[in-house]
């Protein structure tokens, strides 16, 4: 008795599973390529998300190596077999996509592709990306034809339908998510206004008290300057305690490795101690992990920084499995971590923990009196 199409029917029921287990469009791309890879035995695998200026917003393939990717050089532009895959509206399966007289050839480094079978991804009447596989592992195939089948256009197709609708959910989430953010950004903003406002505002009239006070009564001004050095030092704190929390747009755009990067080379200037980074092959994470990620990072300094009298703090990511190790460790005064200390640094470490854990990952914290502190924080990947 044949178990083919159990196994078949296994195989597309995992990586349907797989589309809609990830919220973030990256790795939802991601795994579309990787189950139509698999599940359609092909060399090679891409999708393209286009964008409104001739490119693609987004391009992922699977079956080439980074390096590969990279000697291949900037992501291709709309048009050839592409271009026509974004106008179609059904699948285009080739024997040899060199010899379609759309093809207009690809870099030097690029693989070399023959057999071909792409379709475009459509939301309704909008096409909202491109799939396509190439080099079909078969054995034999058909004298001058293609390694695709008819049966493979009916399973890609089966792709297509739910990768548009986990790519148009994991978008919907992404802008879920901007908005939130952005109602988060004015609520701060309207926060840090009222709290600073009001500490600047005593502290102008206690500056104007000890200057009225500092002939007559210097004394008494001693004890009022020393109630401005008192308010601008909370009035810090409240800038900072805001600021925080909005999520810097380097780490967008530039990913965590570099905003991690860059934001130690500047604490490295800024202070006596000795900050450095390394990074040890950490590729991208999920958005919230990344997030929470660089959050430990800065709190973690901070508290080494401003409370530890640490001559060094060093800073490492690693990775790990799918995800990645943060690690802080400075060689400053420590702390027993099983006792309340100063409220701020007891409650550094709550923020830190409920940060990794909301996170889907975990906190560990190393200290004792006169022993240094070191941070480590796991997460998962995607």
């Amino acid at each position: 008795m044949s178990h083919g199409p159990r196994t078949g029917l296994a195989a597309v029921s995992s990586a349907l599973l797989a589309m809609s287990r990830h919220l973030e469009v990256r790795d939802v791309l991601k795994t579309i390529v990787a189950s139509a890879r698999e599940l359609l035995d092909a060399e090679y695998a891409a999708l393209g998300v286009p964008d409104d200026h001739g490119g693609f917003a987004q391009f992922v393939v699977d079956g080439v190596s980074d390096e590969q990717w990279k000697a291949i050089g900037p992501l291709p532009r709309q048009h050839g077999i592409l271009a026509a895959m974004l106008h179609r509206t059904g699948p285009e399966r080739l024997a040899d996509v060199r010899k379609d007289p759309r093809f207009e050839g690809w870099p030097s480094a690029h693989p070399d592709l023959a057999d071909f079978l792409g379709l475009p991804i459509r939301d309704g009447d909008e096409v909202i990306g491109a799939l396509f596989l190439a080099n079909k592992n078969c054995a034999t195939k058909p004298e001058g034809g293609c390694g695709f089948t008819e049966d493979d256009e009916e399973l890609l197709g089966i792709l297509a339908q739910h990768a548009a609708i986990a790519l148009t959910n994991a978008r919907l989430y992404e802008r879920s998510r901007e908005l939130t953010i952005a109602e988060e950004r004015s609520r701060l903003a309207h926060e840090l206004h009222d709290a600073v406002s009001q500490k600047l505002f005593s502290l102008r009239l206690t500056a104007q008290a000890a200057a009225a006070l500092v002939d007559r009564d210097p004394a008494r001004a001693k004890g009022e300057l020393q109630q401005v050095a008192a308010l601008a030092a909370e009035a810090a704190d409240e800038l900072r305690a805001a600021v925080v929390e909005l999520r810097p747009a380097a780490l967008d755009e530039d990913g965590l490795v570099a905003t991690l990067r860059d934001q130690i080379r500047v604490l490295d200037r800024a202070h006596t101690a000795r900050v450095t980074f390394t990074g040890n092959g950490v590729k991208a994470l999920p958005a919230a992990q990344e997030e929470a990620l660089l959050r430990v990072a800065q709190e973690a300094l901070h508290n080494a920084l401003r409370h530890s009298g640490a001559d060094r703090v060093d800073v490492t990511l690693d990775r790990r499995g799918t995800g990645a190790v943060l690690r802080v460790t400075d060689d400053g005064t420590g702390f027993d971590p099983h006792a309340v200390r100063r409220a701020g640094r007891h409650l550094g470490l709550v923020s830190m923990r409920d940060r990794a854990n909301g996170a889907g990952g975990t906190l560990t914290v190393e200290s004792a009196p006169g022993k240094g502190t070191t941070i480590e924080m796991e997460v998962p990947g995607g």
